[in-house]
């Protein structure tokens, strides 16, 4: 026992002249100078990861066990394992919080002082392109590693996306997400996270426990997107929630961020889901996310979310039973310190058993293997060649503005009054407070930008031969003259006929003002599309914590999201101007007959409205494999400038049963076109996806009869026979 002892305190000053000789570099284990590295199966990379995180847990005392827990997981010297930071943000860009930077990963006080800082999430779904969306997280990701190789970052695992449905307008962190379509979500998720963590644009170049470049985190699962409503925090409401609303709104995008993306972690929220903490919910966290979707990576908790469960929402009687089933649950790691000062109490009164900690561990340290943490050395091992230059490079800031120019959304050009000519517009008035506010442009979750250009400064580069005046508010004697830079209650705006055109640019981002300039003066063809309806303003009294999709007819409840929304619009889902028009016109569709009858499937059935039905779940893979079928669609730009357009596609049913979309996007890509060019587009669309509706048991169904494919004023019929 004494050498023992001796030994220890002998390793403890070697490994942290170890990190002092390499502070440069990031923290990592198995450093090969450290005299036992080869002694330790969970540095030998010839081994499976599961067997090399069996090597670590075996070595780990129950206390040094509990503080691998949270997410400032301390150093075990003594292995040679160096403390790791689990939060860090990377929502549009690497992101820093100075007012968190001890409990925060990522910092800027190093040989790279900014990062690429991209248009916030809902501007960037404008785009609807998908490969841009990929992009954006590869060019995330690469930034995020050259920090980490620059030793400017304590960990690797990035708290983004944000996948939640934008249910609610009012809903201030809206901006943060895709929008209100959980295809779109979905898409977006999927894509974002492949670039991020390293994978192909296609999927299924990492594989399964392969290395990742960055490790990306889908939030907030699940139903959770209301910060303050009706006077109820987030802390301590309840998400009433349909198993229909589940099953076809608020869990395909999470499902496709995880089976589609492979996301390596999983964020949960902190309110309650018919009457169940997220932190707590063994159905959601064990069952469907590693059961159903086959998740393989870590669950955190929001920040002191376990904590809400005792100290907020009263959900258990002490702090020992919070962490006890939160962990039971399946949660891994707590943002925040409850599971650090209570899991060993927890122990102690027989509430928790130490294999749900073992458990927890084997999925944390399983991570940050997969990131090259336990490898030896990161500049010789994969992204260990990515350097700091490749931060706000020249290929970076350029994609930044090409997602600025696709982001932004004409709403309104009446009598073509833009684009303005740079040799004409003698004056320009650009009024408002935040036309030459460079944060601003940023959004929420944002780092310090490589540059920005100002929506002032972009106007003041384009016409340079113009008069430019910048006022504060039309008080000011500018407001006398044309009016560009405004912002406003757009539903009065679209009808006012002195305002002649509407350009949305959200927070466009570190290169947004460049991008709106181009677009005013015509040097950019917007094309973009709204990813979420408009409402009237009186759509504010509709409750923020009514969290059903589907419209109540006996209630007045019109519904949400263009799916299911009964009312006025001031702009729609999908709605968005061009400089150009364009034609949309449906050229073949390879199948137009589609049989589910009792020879080729369990059963038929047939609901209240005697609509012939069969299960999804009933359908074998093969027939739903067979049935997939292609659309092949014609789009021509007619204008007298290249333009760049989204092609949405969706489906309605002529009949549909009660809780039925009033249609459903299906597909979705962008075309860029020349001045009169015309190009073909092909859809792969599969009936047991994309011709399938949530029952209200939450089970996916093919429904009998007439289905019509949209796209724009064109439509084309289909059939389902049971």
């Amino acid at each position: 026992m004494k050498f023992q002892k001796l030994t220890i305190i002998s390793l403890i000053p070697i490994f942290w002249l170890l990190l002092l000789a390499y502070a440069a570099q990031p923290p990592f284990a198995c450093h090969p100078s450290d005299p036992l590295t080869k002694s330790y199966p969970f540095c030998k990379t010839t081994l499976p990861i599961s067997q090399r995180v069996q090597d670590v847990i075996s070595r780990l005392t129950l206390d040094e066990k509990i503080s691998q827990l949270v997410n400032t997981a301390p150093p075990i010297p003594r292995l040679g394992i160096p403390r790791y930071q689990w939060w860090s943000e990377a929502l549009h860009g690497i992101a820093y919080f100075p007012a968190n930077s001890s409990t925060y990963s990522i910092h800027f006080n190093g040989k790279i002082r900014a990062a690429t800082s991209f248009p916030q999430v809902t501007l960037t779904a404008v785009s609807f392109d998908a490969h841009l969306w990929y992009l954006i997280g590869k060019a995330i990701g690469i930034e995020a590693r050259a920090l980490c190789n620059a030793g400017q970052s304590i960990g690797m695992t990035f708290w983004a996306p944000n996948i939640n449905i934008y249910r609610d307008p009012q809903w201030g962190r809206g901006q943060e997400t895709a929008g209100e379509d959980p295809v779109l979500t979905g898409k977006y998720a999927m894509s974002y996270v492949r670039g991020i963590q390293g994978d192909s644009f296609q999927g299924g170049k990492i594989g399964a426990g392969g290395h990742l470049q960055a490790s990306a985190c889908c939030k907030h699962f699940t139903a959770y997107d209301l910060d303050n409503g009706n006077g109820i925090s987030r802390f301590v409401f309840n998400a009433k929630v349909s198993l229909q609303d589940l099953a076809d709104t608020y869990q395909p995008p999470f499902e496709k961020c995880i089976k589609g993306g492979k996301a390596s972690g999983m964020m949960r929220a902190y309110n309650r889901v018919n009457g169940v903490p997220n932190c707590a919910n063994y159905d959601l966290l064990s069952k469907t996310a590693r059961g159903q979707w086959d998740f393989n990576g870590y669950i955190v908790s929001d920040c002191d979310a376990v904590a809400v469960m005792y100290e907020d929402q009263g959900y258990v009687k002490s702090p020992e039973d919070a962490v006890a089933d939160a962990l039971k649950a399946g949660m891994d790691v707590n943002c925040g310190e409850y599971l650090k000062d209570y899991t060993g109490a927890a122990i102690k009164e027989k509430k928790l058993p130490v294999s749900e900690i073992d458990r927890a561990l084997h999925n944390l340290f399983s991570v940050r293997m997969r990131l090259g943490l336990f490898d030896g050395n990161p500049a010789k091992l994969p992204y260990g060649d990515i350097r700091s230059e490749q931060v706000c490079s020249k290929e970076h800031q350029n994609l930044a503005l090409d997602a600025a120019r696709d982001g932004i959304v004409l709403l309104k050009n009446t009598g073509k009054f833009l684009p303005f000519s740079k040799s004409r517009t003698k004056t320009l008035a650009v009024i408002g407070p935040n036309a030459n506010v460079a944060e601003t442009l940023l959004g929420n979750y944002n780092g310090p930008p490589c540059k920005t250009v100002t929506p002032l400064q972009g106007l003041q580069r384009a016409a340079t031969e113009a008069d430019n005046n910048h006022c504060q508010s039309c008080k000011e004697a500018c407001c006398s003259g044309a009016s560009l830079w405004r912002s406003g209650r757009h539903n009065l705006a679209k009808y006012d006929p002195q305002i002649e055109s509407i350009l949305w640019a959200g927070y466009p981002g570190e290169a947004g003002g460049l991008a709106l300039a181009e677009i005013i003066f015509g040097d950019h063809n917007p094309g973009g599309r709204l990813p979420v309806t408009w409402y009237p303003q009186n759509f504010t009294r509709v409750n923020t914590t009514d969290m059903r999709m589907r419209p109540d007819q006996s209630s007045g409840y019109p519904g949400r999201t263009y799916r299911f929304y009964q009312g006025p619009k001031v702009f729609e889902f999908g709605f968005g101007l061009s400089y150009s028009n364009y034609s949309y016109e449906f050229i073949s569709v390879s199948q137009n007959e589609f049989y589910f009858n009792q020879h080729s499937i369990g059963h038929t059935s047939r609901n209240s409205e005697t609509i012939g039905y069969t299960l999804v779940s009933e359908v074998s893979k093969e027939q739903c494999e067979k049935g997939k079928f292609k659309v092949k669609v014609r789009v021509e730009n007619h204008g007298e400038m290249a333009g760049k357009r989204p092609v949405l596609l969706f489906v309605r049913q002529a009949r549909a049963s009660n809780g039925g979309a009033i249609k459903k996007l299906v597909g979705f890509q962008s075309v860029n076109l020349n001045a009169g060019e015309r190009a073909q587009i092909e859809f792969e669309l599969s009936p047991c996806e994309q011709l399938a509706r949530a029952n209200k048991d939450g089970e996916m169904v093919i429904e009998e009869g007439s289905h019509f494919l949209i796209m724009e004023d064109q439509e084309y019929e289909i059939n389902v026979i049971i």
